[in-house]
């Protein structure tokens, strides 16, 4: 089989604009020259934050590639499709903007809501790159996100050989594929490395306070407290767990790896909490070229998920490139190629039996004092990942 052996090119050319769909485009939308790109996110609602972010790492990728001559020939329009982390709401979006058009698809964030939306695409004949993480979405598409069976054994052995837990309590959120399934996951390897699960508590989203939930995980004093939820939910666990001094380490899931999380707990508490999650933007090798870019496009550092939106529709671009257009077909037989991609996120190489990358970029975080995400240099070392200090 042919293997890719591509490089995103660098550049700090000026940046072509770059339309972006659901009434935020330019006049070249419609036009038969565009490669319509959709970037399912949730744009909207508590995950707002996340979703913005991987807008803005599609759109510098867009201008980037419409600089060198877009896609196939075509101008790249980034077409948003809000999602609102509602599968519901999902699936709606998602069938508006086939009906409009699409050529290809970047997103979505959340596996539960994927789990609806990516067969809609993929009916549609199109090759979702997507970010979700949870099993329900293999072989729905290619992904370059750590996948929970990538991620779970990461946070095992951060808890046992970086924390050295002997009592662990899990919150998690019913209502999410992934977290439901990194929550079983975790527990299961915890009981098999003989850690006690003191409590194995579920929290429901939205809410203003988990004070009870909080209770009920450090009734028993467990060594750590890890929460499996998203960022709203993981920040508030955190904040209450610092602001009542519970003396069990906290630790939040990968779910709740986003800056919304540091904002939602506060950087004190944020900074009493480590989270799973994958390298800071700026913490991949070389990345300081595309951080410096995205800053001057959009006037801010990027989102935490930028750089794997970025990678994804440069990723896409490539494949067709390969496959010489966008027939499903061909596209699959050249990303399951994939050998030693490079992007933003490092070298990507495409497991064919699922379409899921490895190596997987699973690491520890800490948040400085400025309220920055940071490879923790001292898991790294106490683990021998290639990351930190």
């Amino acid at each position: 089989m042919h293997r890719i052996r591509l490089t995103v090119a660098l550049g700090l050319a000026v940046l072509a604009a770059v339309a972006v769909g659901c009434g935020d485009s330019d006049s070249d939308e419609g036009s038969s020259n565009a490669f319509r790109v959709g970037l399912e996110a949730p744009l909207s609602g508590d995950q707002s934050v996340l979703g913005e972010g991987m807008l803005n790492g599609a759109r510098l990728a867009a201008a980037q590639l419409n600089a060198r001559g877009g896609i196939d020939g075509k101008r790249v329009e980034v077409i948003s499709i809000d999602d609102a982390a509602d599968p519901e709401t999902g699936v709606d979006a998602a069938e508006a903007a086939i009906d409009a058009g699409l050529d290809g698809v970047v997103g979505p964030y959340n596996s539960g809501v994927g789990a609806e939306t990516l067969p809609l695409y993929v009916d549609a004949g199109l090759m979702p790159i997507r970010l979700t993480s949870d099993p329900s979405t293999n072989g729905l598409g290619f992904t370059l996100q750590p996948m929970t069976y990538q991620i779970a054994p990461v946070a095992s052995r951060a808890l046992t050989d970086w924390l050295g837990a002997k009592t662990v309590a899990i919150a998690y959120d019913p209502t999410q594929n992934y977290t439901v399934s990194v929550s079983k996951a975790l527990k299961n390897s915890l009981e098999a490395a003989d850690v006690t699960v003191s409590a194995y508590e579920q929290v429901r989203p939205g809410r203003d306070s988990y004070a009870e939930i909080v209770e009920k995980l450090t009734a028993e004093e467990p060594d750590v407290v890890y929460a499996a939820v998203y960022y709203p939910e993981g920040g508030l666990i955190a904040k209450e767990m610092h602001d009542g001094g519970v003396r069990s380490q906290c630790v939040a899931d990968y779910g709740s790896y986003d800056t919304g999380f540091v904002e939602t707990a506060g950087v004190a508490a944020a900074r009493a909490c480590p989270v799973v999650g994958v390298p800071a933007p700026g913490d991949f090798p070389g990345a300081s070229a595309r951080v410096a870019e995205y800053r001057d496009r959009f006037g801010e550092d990027p989102g935490t998920w930028s750089p794997y939106t970025y990678d994804s529709l440069n990723f896409l671009a490539d494949g067709i490139e390969e496959a010489g257009g966008t027939d499903a077909d061909d596209l699959t037989r050249a990303l399951d190629g994939v050998d030693g991609w490079r992007g933003w996120t490092g070298s990507v190489t495409i497991d064919p039996e699922n379409g899921n990358r490895r190596p997987a970029t699973v690491v520890v975080v800490e948040t400085d004092a400025g309220g920055k995400f940071t490879v923790d240099g001292s898991w790294a070392e106490a683990v021998g990942a290639p990351y930190g200090e």
